[in-house]
């Protein structure tokens, strides 16, 4: 299994950017899709996750109302459009795979490389 995140850069303050992440290797039905990111000199934390059909997400209360998540499942891709950025949604952004609870780290099982994502003031 792959997940091949990608859509990461160097952004102000206030812009936005997409991130995608495609995932191959097996069938995904009925699975989890989530982002997390690892901001540098902190913990990993979650960011935004969605159900297989998109009937549910969940986001972090840091990102509610900046952020969206989505996905096509006829690609096999999970997106997160981040609009409004922070200087501290600076992090590398990671896409996860699994199944069970939206918000819980132990749900994913299969994890993609990372993209940078870096907000100027």
């Amino acid at each position: 299994v792959q997940l091949q995140a990608s859509g990461g850069g160097l952004v102000q303050a206030g812009g936005f950017l997409r991130l995608s992440c495609a995932a191959s290797g097996r069938t995904f039905s009925s699975s989890t899709m989530g982002w997390f990111r690892h901001p540098p000199g902190k913990e990993r934390e979650f960011v935004a996750a969605i159900t297989y059909i998109g009937g549910s997400t969940a986001y972090a209360d840091s990102v509610k109302g900046r952020f969206t998540i989505s996905r096509d499942n006829a690609k096999n891709t999970l997106y997160l459009q981040m609009n409004t950025l922070h200087p501290e949604d600076t992090a590398i952004y990671y896409c996860a795979v699994g199944w069970g609870r939206l918000m819980s780290v132990a749900t994913y099982v299969y994890w993609g490389q990372g993209t940078l994502v870096t907000v100027s003031s």
